[in-house]
């Protein structure tokens, strides 16, 4: 990564977009501690990073990602899996009280997978892992919210439902400023208003998302060409004609 300056502003909601290996999963494993960066000053919810104990600045940080997933136990039940991220750890170290659970329990009903919570991890679908994983990141109320790539393996009914419960997440008030990290404009929701674009660890172009998403941008960013569009508040895209 080089050259990146970024702020995100209360009540945005940004699009981390870019092909594979232009940064992005590294860009925001640093924003949210896990990796240090070799020169450059990181300030995470008024926070300096070298300033702050990296593990409370963690728990203020919500984080729905595939590496999370690989990580949990196939017998883990749903509601002792949401519970776990109020202690930001995978199983429960510290004893939770009768009102974790009641509120792990709201949680899995808003987010429409309340009707799992007998099942062990092992046999549910990629979108009801999904949704337990944004149910964990919103147990212990986050300011920030990541979503690495929350969509990769669900069919396309799976995409949308997920898609319209990040479209809920960021209209709700009070709630955490989110951060989509995507290959796809199709999966770039109306509540997102900014995109930072990303190739080959350095940002091309950064705004608000009706000044990012043009097809001389894309095309750069992408290394092909590239023609987008939107249609109701949703955007596609499709290689371009010479």
């Amino acid at each position: 990564m080089e050259d990146i300056s970024w702020q995100i502003r209360p009540g945005e909601h940004w699009v981390v977009l870019g092909a594979n290996g232009s940064g992005k999963t590294t860009l925001l494993q640093v924003l949210a501690g896990y990796l240090w960066p070799t020169s450059g000053d990181v300030t995470v919810l008024g926070q300096r990073f070298g300033e702050v104990d990296l593990r409370a600045l963690r728990r203020k940080i919500g984080w729905v990602g595939s590496f999370l997933q690989a990580q949990v136990p196939p017998s883990q039940m749903p509601l002792e899996f949401i519970v776990s991220g109020k202690y930001a750890s995978l199983g429960i170290y510290d004893k939770p009280e009768a009102r974790d659970f009641e509120e792990a329990a709201g949680l899995a009903a808003r987010l429409q997978c309340d009707n799992i919570l007998d099942l062990p991890y092992a046999v549910l679908s990629q979108g009801e892992k999904q949704r337990l994983l944004i149910a964990r990141a919103l147990i212990h109320k986050p300011r920030l919210l990541i979503l690495d790539e929350p969509c990769g393996g669900l069919d396309l009914v799976s995409r949308e439902k997920l898609l319209a419960t990040f479209e809920d997440l960021g209209r709700t008030p009070g709630g955490p400023s989110m951060i989509l990290v995507t290959h796809y404009l199709e999966e770039i929701m109306p509540v997102f208003s900014h995109v930072l674009l990303l190739k080959s660890g350095r940002c091309t172009a950064k705004g608000e998302k009706n000044q990012i998403l043009r097809r001389d941008l894309l095309t750069e960013a992408f290394g092909i060409p590239i023609e987008a569009g939107h249609e109701n508040g949703r955007y596609w895209s499709r290689l371009a004609k010479n």
